[in-house]
């Protein structure tokens, strides 16, 4: 069976929890780690949790990124990307600058694309120009203010 691999780069995973463990509590790490058995608690860390196809996670999740093949349950909120491959199923709502759903994936829950408050800074907000009839009735109604 040929599998699509996942296209978040990683690196070498640093630990795994494979089927049949099961954790409760706050996880905490460097690198990326990768659950393949039940997970219940808080998750936090700036790189990689990779949830398994067996996985059962029950938790509220910080992360950079994540990639869900099994079943999560909670809030994710990552700074980096959410990944979500079949035949993963994600039961909560998701903050995140890059989202993807593989086909035939179960997404319940709502989805804020976070951004960087500097980039919207740039922008420059889009005001109407009026036009020459509309230019007129402003200039009367502020000279009409200033009389």
């Amino acid at each position: 069976m040929n599998k699509k691999e996942p296209t978040v780069a990683r690196g070498e995973i640093k630990a795994f929890l494979g089927e049949g463990t099961d954790f409760k509590g706050i996880l905490t790490f460097e690198g990326t780690v990768r659950v393949d058995g039940e997970l219940e608690g808080e998750v936090y860390t700036k790189d990689t949790l990779i949830v398994g196809e067996s996985a059962v996670v029950a938790a509220e999740i910080n992360v950079h990124t994540i990639v869900i093949s099994g079943i999560v349950r909670g809030n994710i909120n990552a700074t980096g990307k959410i990944e979500v491959h079949r035949p993963g199923k994600l039961f909560g709502n998701v903050k995140t600058p890059s989202l993807y759903i593989e086909e035939g994936v179960i997404f319940e829950g709502n989805c804020a694309m976070a951004y960087d408050a500097a980039e919207e800074r740039k922008v420059s907000p889009i005001t109407a120009q009026p036009d020459g009839e509309e230019q007129e009735k402003e200039d009367r109604t502020a000279a009409a203010k200033t009389d």
